[in-house]
Order: C-alpha cells, then sequence, then structure tokens
C-alpha cells in the first residue's frame, strides 16, 4: 500500500528557504520534505492513485483560490515537539481545502484538531527549538494558493510530487 499525503507546497523563494533553514538545524526531515503546508497527512491507501487523483480533481473544482500570509512563529509544545511558521492569514481557505480533500476515499481521522502552518523544526532537542522560533520570529511572506499537490512516499528517495491539482479560480497574491 502506498502512503500519500496531500498538502501545498510553498512558492519560491519561501519553500526553499525555509527548508534550508530545517536543514541548517540538522533536522533530518529536510531532505525529504518540501516545505508545505499539509491538507492530508501521510497516510496508507488501500486504493489506486488514479482514484485518488480522481477524487482530488473533484475537490480542486469545488474550492477557489486563496492568499496566504505567513508571518512569525509558534510551536506545539509541549504536545508535540514542533515549531512552525504561523499563518496570519489563509487559515480558513486552508481549512476548506482541507475538508474537501479529507473526504471519500482520504477520510483520514487527524491525530490532532486541523491547524495550517508550515513546519520548520521537528523532534529536535529544547534549545534547538527555542533557537527556531527566535529566528524566524520576523519572518514574512505572501503568496497566492492556487493549487495543491498529491505527493507519494518513495522509500529512500522521501516524498516525491504525483501531481498537482489547480484550484478552481486562482487567488492573486496582494489582492
Amino acid at each position: 500500500m502506498p502512503t500519500v499525503g496531500v498538502a501545498v507546497t510553498l512558492p519560491e523563494p519561501w519553500g526553499s528557504r525555509l527548508r534550508g533553514y530545517r536543514a541548517s538545524l540538522g533536522d533530518p526531515q529536510a531532505s525529504e520534505v518540501p516545505s508545505h503546508i499539509t491538507l492530508v497527512p501521510p497516510t496508507e491507501v488501500d486504493r489506486p492513485l488514479e482514484e485518488l487523483e480522481e477524487h482530488l480533481a473533484d475537490a480542486a473544482g469545488d474550492v477557489p483560490g486563496f492568499e496566504v500570509h505567513l508571518r512569525g512563529t509558534a510551536t506545539f509544545r509541549p504536545v508535540s515537539p514542533v515549531v512552525y511558521v504561523d499563518l496570519a492569514l489563509g487559515t480558513e481557505g486552508c481549512a476548506r481545502l482541507a475538508d474537501a480533500v479529507r473526504r471519500g476515499p482520504l477520510d483520514v481521522d487527524l491525530a490532532f484538531p486541523y491547524h495550517p502552518h508550515v513546519t520548520v523544526a521537528h523532534h529536535l532537542d529544547d534549545a534547538t527549538l527555542d533557537r527556531a522560533e527566535v529566528d524566524l520570529a520576523q519572518f514574512d511572506c505572501r503568496f497566492a494558493v492556487t493549487a495543491f499537490q498529491l505527493y507519494v512516499h518513495e522509500g529512500d528517495d522521501g516524498w516525491r510530487t504525483a501531481r498537482e491539482f489547480d484550484l478552481a479560480v486562482p487567488a492573486t497574491a496582494g489582492g
């Protein structure tokens, strides 16, 4: 059974910048995981990818594009050893999109309530997590979400994009 995930991948240059920062902290997931906002967490599926793709294409057609504004940092500690860049704008759009894709063949139970974010440090020592929270406290970027991606985990090669799905009506950054 393949393991899949569905996410909004951060556009450039923001995606590479946050991924590079994550790698500089020694976070081993930085080499496998592109910077993203999760819609469906890693999930083993027992259905053909074509069925998932059909479902995701339908979901994409039902959700208009939206703007995301990433600003500042926060943490899930002490519940989970994660530091992330927070969404100042776009939470509602991400939640609407996550709800649309987490139906049918991707109706999965979440371990925690859905909270869109971009992880920048995970499972590192407290001092490193503290440093990440301070270092990126002034992080600020905006971008339009016009699509999302289906990822498939490929063993030692990590996550690869299987397909991108355009949203119903594109959004424009800054508008």
